[in-house]
């Protein structure tokens, strides 16, 4: 049985007041909130500040991402042993914002995935195509490489319970287009029966397979109640208590 999990990315927004009131309300939707997993992945100057005010609740704190190295000359960014010792549990990894604005590669994002994994965070693994290779029927292609590039050889159990993947389309990113249902089922279906020839039909039917491209209040319900969408990773729809409320229980009920 797969709980839905949906998942706030602040990006850059939000400032240290606004975090707080958010978390002060997040934690009473969260008392409330049965049958669905919810998380927050606030801006790094916060994170420590989100941890904290959530403490003691069951909503997810990460990070947006993180680098692969303990330390070092790397000016204006953070380790993934950092981003563990301020008590976060997760971290996004390849990002469309990430791959394509600050131009991460496959191979980037599998050094930080194996690191995560290895200190301890579980992982957000973002795949999705942009609109001109979506068409030129390239989403297969592109997904594919995506998830198995980050994937390969990685232990099953590690798969099943501290990957989840979302499947989020660049060309849907802030741009007010949404996929249809019938497309999110299409590569969610693709991305199950990826797992599924790498790590085997236990896997696959645990695996956790987000949507994330404009999803709002008002298309996250259709998305849902596909078959193989297990939940949300949500940008604009995620920075007001009201409509991430509204995303949180909408979602209940809406994974296999």
């Amino acid at each position: 049985m797969r709980t839905p999990f949906i998942a706030g990315n602040w990006k850059m927004n939000l400032d240290g007041a606004e975090c707080a009131a958010f978390c002060a309300g997040l934690r009473d939707v969260a008392a409330e909130a049965e049958g669905v997993r919810l998380g927050v992945f606030p801006p790094f100057v916060y994170l420590g500040a989100v941890v904290e005010a959530l403490a003691g609740t069951d909503v997810v704190v990460g990070a947006q991402t993180a680098r692969p190295e303990a330390s070092g000359a790397f000016t204006g960014e953070v380790a993934m042993r950092q981003v563990k010792d301020v008590g976060a549990t997760h971290v996004i990894l390849g990002h469309s914002e990430r791959r394509h604005v600050f131009g991460e590669t496959d191979a980037d994002v599998r050094a930080r995935l194996d690191v995560a994994l290895e200190l301890g965070l579980d992982v957000i693994l973002c795949v999705g195509e942009t609109l001109e290779e979506r068409h030129t029927g390239r989403t297969e292609q592109v997904v594919t490489r995506q998830f198995e590039q980050a994937l390969s050889n990685i232990d099953d159990a590690a798969v099943a319970e501290r990957i989840t993947v979302a499947y989020e389309p660049v060309w849907a990113i802030g741009t007010g287009e949404t996929a249809t249902p019938e497309q999110a089922q299409d590569v969610h279906a693709q991305l199950r029966a990826l797992a599924d020839r790498h790590f085997g039909g236990d896997v696959s039917s645990r695996l956790v397979i987000q949507y994330g491209g404009s999803v709002k209040p008002d298309n996250v319900a259709t998305l849902l109640a596909c078959p193989d969408v297990d939940g949300a990773l949500v940008g604009g729809a995620s920075l007001k208590l009201e409509s991430f409320e509204t995303l949180a229980r909408l979602g209940v009920g809406g994974a296999a």
